[in-house]
């Protein structure tokens, strides 16, 4: 599961890792959440200059898939996440693992361990980041969603696998990474076809990230401030400040 996640480098660390042709500036987000919008990566149809590979760009897409053949999205669950272990067979992410697979730049995710109800103790969020800091590129699946009045939403959803044994203590699931020699081949649905890259539908190394425990204050959306991202002690995590009106401008973006 991955239910936010943050994206805090800058445009050209993103375009330098993606070997984007370009990319415009976008401001530091420390709480992405699903239904807002989230960039993406997709192969592009032109090559780079001096160079047969075609050039990859970049693009905002909905953080939460729909598939095509949905007539209302308003009665289909929100698929932030697809399951690496059954995408290639289900009916919501079939089409999209043959032909839109994306990747989906972040500077690392957050995740809740959730204790059994009768222990009485409230969940503790984990801000995961890589060790070595950077940011890496979650393996995505993008779908374009369109109405009976011909609008159109891109859609995207991130995909799992079962977690590694350092971080299975914190939850079972958690996002797929793309390695950079990879992204090429990942990117690539008119050869590839999703048979041909299971091998890279993975659990990350155990050495990747490091969980670093944080205080609630992830837990609400209108918390968008490097803040949330500061170490709490486990046995006594900071509450939430009351609750304040969001600023029309919050930094979050809007396809809207």
């Amino acid at each position: 599961m991955c239910g936010r996640f943050a994206l805090t480098a800058t445009a050209e660390q993103a375009r330098e890792l993606l070997a984007l042709l370009e990319i415009e500036d976008f401001p530091a987000r420390y709480n992405i959440a699903p239904t807002q919008p989230i960039l993406v990566v997709i192969e592009g149809e032109r090559g780079l200059p001096g160079s047969n590979l075609p050039a990859r760009k970049a693009m905002l897409v909905r953080w939460g898939l729909t598939p095509a053949w949905v007539k209302d999205p308003r009665d289909f669950p929100l698929l932030i996440n697809a399951r690496s272990e059954t995408a290639i067979g289900k009916a919501s992410f079939k089409a999209a693992m043959r032909h839109r697979r994306i990747l989906i730049p972040a500077s690392g995710f957050y995740e809740w361990h959730r204790p059994p109800k009768e222990s009485g103790e409230k969940p503790q969020a984990y801000w995961v980041r890589p060790r070595n800091g950077g940011i890496v590129a979650f393996a995505g699946l993008m779908e374009t969603w369109a109405s009976a009045d011909g609008s159109e939403v891109d859609t995207g959803a991130i995909l799992t696998a079962q977690s590694n044994g350092r971080f299975m203590p914190i939850h079972d699931r958690m996002p797929v990474v793309i390695a950079p020699e990879d992204f090429e081949r990942w990117l690539d649905c008119k050869t590839q076809e999703p048979r041909e890259v299971i091998d890279l539908m993975k659990t990350p190394g155990e050495d990747l990230f490091e969980a670093i425990p944080v205080s609630d204050l992830v837990n609400k959306v209108a918390n968008v401030g490097p803040e949330i991202q500061d170490r709490a002690e486990v046995a006594a995590v900071a509450a939430a400040p009351p609750k304040k009106k969001v600023a029309p401008d919050s930094g979050q973006m809007s396809l809207f």
